[in-house]
């Protein structure tokens, strides 16, 4: 076989994200990290629309080379995005042949060893820069995501395959690959992974898993497609957050109605919990629309199909979904508590009135 014959030259990257607050200011962390902190440029290539690009930059944060529990010294960065998701990338070259390349991909996919290490990097540099965080919470959410960047493979008569080359000959491989399986897989299994792939031009391609992906491509090209697939698993992350938001706010809703329904007069806070959960609700759908409103996609139509691609292949709808069904449930109940909060006022002022008819009547009896 071919690959089995040739060196894979590309770079393994790993990606360990981490909700860790509300919001940053990126502006106020950009004059706090100084030279060290820049803007993400926009990366579109291959015709792209001007206007296709992120509405705010990420930051973006060289952290020198960091050296692994493993003993490996790989180069190491940080992206911070306005919704408070850090992104810790680590970059690990390799330049060897299928077999170990399929078994460093299954070795980078599950390392605890190296979450736990890129999660203190991230604090260690988010510590230095509280003052741009607004509310920093204490339990982080976490999301890991590796790519393949291969570099284009060389065939014996020394031309580039391209992508229709590398799916027919080794399909079965590339899927083991991104799975980070070393026994064979179904036929089944890897037709449904290799559905996956889109091109551009006949020598690229991108295939996306759930946990990893391939990018194989030239590196000026592929900087952009990763930079998508990092910005899906983001978002996965963020409606995470906000789903688990959402279940305890509707659980302390569904506490407070339950524990009020049969006490009349603790109705009376019943409009200030309807106030609380209304602002809790347009504030996530204040964030959900900055999420959506990040990156723009009016026109670019391969990038585009990379997102939807990668952003369905790890979930992001079924969680938007989650949130939006909880947010629909939130204005319901929000409806419902002030309804409750006005039939309770209505039944006051009705007693009311019925006690001051008694006395007129009692008052004019006593004068008769």
């Amino acid at each position: 076989m071919i690959i089995e014959l040739v060196s894979l030259r590309g770079t393994f990257r790993i990606f360990r994200l981490y909700d860790f607050a509300e919001a940053i200011d990126l502006d106020k962390l950009r004059s706090l990290l100084g030279p060290r902190g820049v803007p993400v440029q926009r990366f579109f290539p291959r015709r792209t629309p001007e206007y296709v690009g992120f509405e705010q930059a990420p930051i973006v944060e060289a952290a020198g080379p960091v050296r692994l529990q493993s003993g490996e010294t790989v180069a190491c960065s940080l992206k911070y995005y306005a919704y408070a998701v850090v992104a810790v990338q680590l970059e690990i070259p390799f330049d060897c042949e299928r077999d170990t390349l399929i078994r460093n991909a299954a070795r980078w996919m599950d390392t605890p060893a190296l979450d736990a290490q890129a999660r203190e990097i991230a604090r260690t540099h988010l510590d230095s820069v509280g003052a741009a965080v607004t509310h920093p919470s204490s339990e982080w959410l976490a999301e890991g995501y590796l790519v393949i960047d291969l570099q284009p493979v060389e065939a014996p008569d020394g031309h580039p395959m391209t992508a229709a080359e590398l799916l027919s000959a080794h399909g079965e491989q590339l899927v083991q690959l991104i799975r980070g399986e070393s026994a064979p897989l179904a036929s089944v299994s890897v037709s449904e992974t290799l559905q996956t792939g889109i091109s551009y031009y006949a020598s690229d391609l991108v295939v996306v898993a759930s946990a990893s992906a391939l990018v194989y491509d030239r590196p000026e090209d592929a900087a952009a497609t990763i930079e998508i697939l990092e910005y899906a698993r983001s978002q996965l992350l963020e409606f995470r957050y906000y789903d688990n938001l959402m279940t305890r706010v509707l659980a302390a809703v569904y506490t407070a109605l339950d524990r009020k329904r049969n006490v009349l007069f603790s109705r009376r806070s019943l409009t200030g919990d309807a106030n609380r959960l209304n602002t809790i609700r347009l504030d996530v759908m204040e964030l959900t629309e900055r999420i959506d409103n990040t990156i723009k996609f009016f026109s670019d139509i391969f990038y585009a199909r990379v997102y939807r691609l990668a952003a369905s292949r790890m979930g992001v709808p079924e969680y938007r979904a989650l949130v939006e069904q909880k947010l629909r449930t939130a204005g319901e109940l929000h409806d419902l508590i002030v309804a409750q909060f006005n039939e309770a006022r209505m039944f006051v002022l009705e007693v009311a009135i019925a006690v001051l008819c008694l006395l007129d009547v009692l008052l004019l009896l006593q004068g008769k």
